[in-house]
């Protein structure tokens, strides 16, 4: 005879404690599921609709300067410190964790025109206006001490730009010429002129730790190899770079931003043509800077907002804008990927998240599982109309979009008049010119 008995665990169903979560039994089986992809759908439309809901990228507001905040430096080695350098040559040093200013030092007079932390972390180099070079301690002075430099360079012409070295003791300055510094001596160990008037920005490669690239005012992108006595080549555009960042895990890639509005991504052996142009912008961008992953990036602009890009994405993933923000000047990233600082003209330093919906904090184990599902949900239906819209739209300030527009307008019309051009026209005399090659005016070795 057989007997069927009914055997339950009661592990399998009774709470331990009233607080802990009912289970609920889940059969996987998908022949008891066959209308999964569209509950998949409704669950990504969903979380794309909860993400803009939940989307306050601002954060804190840090101000304490008495004019526009023109550059920013991240420490090496601590991720809650910030370095902040304003236009009446004053320095301050920043808690981002209490998000207060715990040292002022008045560093030269006139602007402070960039900053670096060195690679140690011990202590940080300022050059400004005064033509001056001064390393400063990072740690404040003891109770009674006096608030001076640890060393101080004085150089024959004003510098614009400064970057230090990943792993030796040198530094890299430019303007009127970029000069290449060793720390122990008062006087360049190398200097690179290619008959430039002066350059605005320098950045060493933080992979290939001995090239250099530097912008200059005759609209050329410069690169150099330390162990070189001359430059090695330079790429001449259509209009001015203001300032140049490399791929932090591309040793090849760099990405300038220029006057045109643009910024353009290259690859260091192949200058005929950037490898992407980005736009959106409606106006200059002033300075960029890559994520710790390599894979985005995050510009400011004249246009008052900042944007982030992917770095093989023509167009932004966000814009971030306030009522009260000027023009933004400097920009920075987080070393931890997280956050976003960036520094204006009407002299705040303003913190950001770097995914705008993304929860601060501790998460719970459900919570990050739950979020890691909705984003791959979201990637998996990122190209279905409905989701699309919502995920990128953006408000934005009534002048920006209406400049977006004229835009838009503009670069239709120009495109319309060259094919009109081309259509009457002998064939072959009017070539096809592709946005990449529109831009480059040629390349110099």
């Amino acid at each position: 005879m057989k007997v069927k008995v009914l055997s339950r665990n009661p592990d399998d169903y009774v709470r331990e404690t009233k607080l802990d979560i009912q289970r609920v039994p889940r059969n996987y089986d998908p022949s008891l599921h066959p209308f999964e992809v569209s509950r998949e759908y409704t669950r990504a439309l969903n979380a794309t609709k909860l993400e803009r809901v939940f989307a306050k990228p601002f954060l804190a507001s840090l101000d304490g300067h008495r004019d526009g905040v023109n550059c920013l430096a991240k420490h090496t080695t601590n991720l809650s410190t910030l370095l902040s350098g304003s236009c009446d040559g004053e320095v301050k040093v920043w808690n981002l964790t209490k998000r207060e200013c715990v040292r002022t030092l008045q560093a030269h007079e006139g602007f402070v025109r960039g900053m670096v932390v060195r690679h140690c972390g011990t202590s940080f180099f300022t050059v400004g206006d005064d033509k001056t070079i001064k390393q400063w301690k990072i740690e404040a002075p003891a109770y009674g001490e006096e608030e001076e430099p640890l060393n101080t360079i004085l150089g024959k012409t004003v510098f614009t730009g400064l970057d230090h070295h990943r792993k030796e003791g040198v530094f890299a300055t430019c303007g009127q010429q970029v000069d290449v510094w060793d720390e122990q001596r008062s006087s360049p160990i190398r200097s690179f002129t290619w008959g430039v008037d002066s350059f605005s920005a320098v950045r060493f490669n933080p992979v290939e730790t001995e090239l250099l690239a530097s912008c200059a005012s005759d609209r050329s992108i410069v690169l150099y190899d330390m162990r070189e006595p001359a430059p090695l080549k330079k790429v001449i555009m259509t209009m001015r770079s203001n300032t140049v960042c490399w791929n932090p895990m591309e040793a090849y890639y760099f990405t300038c931003s220029n006057e045109d509005y643009n910024l353009y991504t290259y690859d260091m052996r192949y200058l005929d043509k950037p490898i992407n142009v980005h736009m959106d912008h409606v106006s200059a961008v002033l300075d960029l800077d890559y994520s710790p992953t390599g894979k985005e990036f995050v510009s400011a602009s004249f246009d008052k907002t900042i944007r982030i890009f992917p770095k093989d994405g023509g167009h932004s993933r966000e814009v971030y804008h306030t009522k009260r923000m000027q023009h933004v000047i400097c920009i920075k990233w987080s070393a931890d990927n997280k956050y976003i600082l960036s520094g204006s003209d009407e002299m705040n330093i303003r913190l950001w998240k770097a995914n705008a919906a993304e929860k601060l904090g501790v998460l719970a184990p459900r919570e990050r599982q739950a979020a890691n599902y909705s984003q791959k949900l979201k990637e998996k239906y990122q190209h279905h109309p409905q989701i699309k819209r919502i995920a990128n739209h953006r408000h934005l300030p009534k002048i920006i979009y209406h400049q977006t527009r004229e835009q838009r307008v503009m670069k239709e019309a120009r495109r319309k008049k060259e094919r009109n051009v081309r259509k009457h026209s002998r064939p072959g005399t009017v070539p096809v010119v592709s946005e990449k090659e529109k831009h480059v005016v040629t390349v110099v070795k």
